[in-house]
């Protein structure tokens, strides 16, 4: 499956300048408002040093990593749901994305303007929060219009749709997001393709600068941040761009001293994607050959007929089993074979749910 992420937050806070650094895209970045205009898309692969492992025991003719989509999506304003700024379109975009990566800058420069005048990332959030419910509203209100129209011929069940319709439109107008909703099932009939912007779950990206780095402990800033998150019950990481883009420029090697010279374990990027991973409910597992070892990204909870029917329908329509070796026992024992002989390769059927890091080979019959 593919992971669409969309990168939000006011104009000149630094989402073009990560989204660079991240997708090494080379989306334009420069200092004024709607610098964005289309959504700049990166497809990212997903380092995975288990994938690496693998590769190095097996020695394919090809090693192919999951995948993450990163969209830049333009700076939002205040009246961006009225269509300020070319909003319409911009939130549009937002539709389209699992989850929503939320930039606030956490840095002071003078250099760099900000469009609120001064730097307060709570309020920032605020305003972008707004602006998707304003259009969260404005949707909802369209639906609940023509259900009360259909409604008046006595049909109950569209009654009762116009009932919980109303239920969530007080839900937004206290200011609330609909994944904070209770009630909240986007497969419920009243409730199908709405497609609510404030249902998208999110993570918070602080960007701040090199000295606050690992964790922005010190920076007044990101601590409001993270409180405003815990209290939403998400995470929020502190970057900074300026350096996820100098390490975007070096190999494997260069990367690793660089790190090292900062006290960081790991890129921005991989804690971003750490995070993405953990916020959906996804987990990896792989297949492994000579002809090549590849990752593959599932949810939680997959069996694996459908875990099969990810790498190709015929795979989960004719499924028999699934030959399964934890991934640590395929390290420890260095190969399938081997761990084959020692009786760690299981046989699991339909009722098996798939496990991170499991290795798989697929029996089917089409």
């Amino acid at each position: 499956m593919s992971l669409k992420c969309g990168i939000v937050g006011l104009p000149n806070v630094g989402k073009s300048s990560l989204f660079n650094a991240l997708s090494n895209a080379g989306a334009e970045s420069a200092n004024f408002p709607f610098c964005t205009i289309d959504p700049n898309v990166g497809i990212v692969p997903v380092p995975d040093e288990r994938l690496d492992r693998i590769a190095g025991l097996v020695q394919p003719k090809n090693v192919t990593p999951t995948s993450i989509e990163f969209v830049d999506i333009a700076g939002l304003v205040k009246g961006a749901s009225e269509g300020k700024g070319k909003g319409n379109a911009f939130l549009s975009h937002i539709r389209e994305v699992d989850l929503i990566i939320h930039v606030v800058r956490c840095f002071e420069d003078d250099d760099v303007t900000h469009v609120e005048g001064g730097i307060d990332p709570v309020r920032d959030i605020g305003i972008i929060e707004s602006e998707l419910l304003f259009k969260d509203l404005e949707t909802l209100e369209r639906r609940e219009e023509r259900m009360k129209k259909m409604a008046k011929s006595g049909d109950k069940t569209i009654q009762n749709h116009v009932h919980i319709l109303g239920n969530l439109r007080q839900h937004i107008e206290k200011g609330n997001p609909v994944r904070s909703w209770k009630d909240w099932d986007p497969s419920h009939p009243a409730l199908q393709e709405l497609f609510m912007l404030t249902a998208k779950k999110v993570l918070y990206l602080c960007n701040v600068d090199e000295a606050d780095l690992p964790d922005g402990a010190g920076n007044e800033h990101v601590m409001k941040v993270k409180e405003h998150a815990a209290s939403e019950g998400t995470d929020a990481l502190a970057v900074c761009a300026k350096i996820e883009a100098e390490i975007a420029e070096l190999n494997d090697q260069e990367k690793a001293e660089f790190l090292a010279s900062l006290n960081l374990r790991e890129s921005g990027l991989n804690r971003l994607i750490s995070a993405a991973y953990r916020k959906l409910g996804l987990i990896t597992f792989f297949t492994a050959g000579p002809k090549e070892v590849r990752a593959w990204t599932v949810p939680e909870g997959t069996k694996a007929p459908q875990a099969a029917g990810v790498i190709h329908s015929d795979f989960e329509r004719g499924f028999i089993r699934a030959e399964t070796i934890a991934y640590h026992d395929f390290i420890s024992y260095g190969s399938e074979s081997a761990a084959r002989e020692a009786g760690k390769m299981r046989s699991e059927g339909r009722g098996y749910t798939v496990k991170d890091g499991d290795v798989l080979l697929f029996r089917f019959n089409v």
